[in-house]
């Protein structure tokens, strides 16, 4: 059995901040330093020119710890911080030139940028809670910048930036939403089995791989399961491949109801299933085992005029007993479902030959 490695989307969007990857903010905040350090060059030669050398300087050194910045955002472990540090010092440099004393009235126009970036480096709610401060310092140096609000020009003015910034806020805002809804209808998607709502291959593998990690950390033990139902080409033989999909789904569901909610379960494909039976000793794992395959043979399926009535061989691998790779594990459990599909079905067998069987109880020695 394959069990290639597969990218965690669930943890992925998790650690997302913003509906750009890492590796994407990565490269844009690489982008964003170059063009903003190349701006503040052309600024600051023009504040020279205007007789405001303090602000030249600032823009002189501000550009040159940009050009820095291009070649450690390939390499820094803190990028989230580097983002912050960029957004809040380019924040207050807008800020700062709306004060000047001869500041432009377009120098304004940068207050709807805030939002823009904000939400775009760092999402919904971390890209609000910066962006709607500056917003209101930014809305009110223009309202002392303009003077006299007796005159109708001067209230137009003031309107105009102000819907324009609350516009773009919201607009930001609904968007940022609405795409974090989508993309996590998406993962959802690419990570369910779509008849059996259960987790797909995919998702087991990486809950597996999750499983593994955590418990090399606390050194608990789990079990990995590997389920079939026996015999199940007969049923969409006989009765239809509609009746074999309401077995899958009949099978699903008594899997998870009997699971605790810190283990897992999935289908793999066809009538293969998997399970993670987390915090469990061999012998109790053998014993929650058994009684899943109990709960499948003991239920039967109303489908029409017939009853259907299966059951399913299951395959047990320990870890670490049995492996610390999810490969040796999928290997050993698939070694023991074999034994006890050799060994007459409907029955729980591990690698090592040892099986439980309704007739026999548990047993030992290989079949076969």
């Amino acid at each position: 059995m394959k069990t290639p490695n597969h990218t965690d989307l669930g943890a992925t969007l998790e650690q997302s901040r913003s509906g750009l990857r890492d590796s994407h903010r990565r490269s844009l905040m690489r982008l964003l330093f170059s063009i903003t350090g190349a701006a503040l060059l052309v600024f600051s030669c023009l504040q020279v020119l205007n007789g405001y050398w303090w602000v030249a300087a600032g823009e002189l050194v501000a550009s040159a710890f940009l050009f820095f910045g291009v070649w450690r955002l390939q390499v820094t472990d803190f990028l989230q911080q580097w983002i912050y540090a960029y957004l809040v010092l380019l924040f207050s440099f807008f800020l700062i030139i709306m004060v000047l004393p001869e500041a432009s009235v377009s120098a304004f126009v940068w207050v709807l940028m805030i939002p823009v970036l904000a939400y775009l480096l760092l999402g919904k709610h971390e890209g609000m809670i910066l962006s709607l401060p500056f917003m209101l310092v930014g809305a009110f140096i223009y309202y002392r910048h303009l003077g006299d609000m007796g005159d109708a020009k001067v209230l137009i003015d003031l309107l105009n930036l102000l819907l324009c910034a609350v516009l773009m806020l919201t607009f930001m805002h609904v968007y940022e939403q609405r795409r974090e809804e989508s993309e996590q209808r998406l993962v959802d998607m690419a990570q369910t089995d779509a008849l059996t709502g259960l987790a797909n291959r995919s998702s087991f593998q990486s809950t597996l791989n999750r499983t593994i990690a955590e418990c090399e950390r606390s050194g608990t033990e789990f079990a990995l399961v590997l389920m079939d139902i026996d015999h199940f080409k007969l049923v969409n033989d006989t009765l239809g491949h509609e009746a074999g999909d309401r077995v899958l789904q009949s099978i699903g569901q008594r899997l998870s109801e009997r699971l605790r909610v810190t283990d897992s379960v999935g289908r793999l494909g066809g009538e293969e299933f998997g399970l993670i039976i987390r915090d469990v000793k061999s012998a109790v794992a053998f014993e929650l085992v058994d009684e899943l395959r109990q709960r499948i043979a003991d239920r039967q399926l109303s489908y029409g005029e017939a009853r259907i009535r299966v059951t399913a061989s299951f395959g047990i691998a320990q870890w670490p007993e049995h492996g610390r790779s999810a490969e040796a594990l999928f290997r050993m459990a698939d070694r023991g479902l074999y034994t006890g599909k050799r060994a007459g079905r409907n029955c729980v067998a591990r690698a090592d030959g040892a099986r439980l069987t309704p007739a026999r109880g548990i047993s030992a020695g290989r079949t076969g």
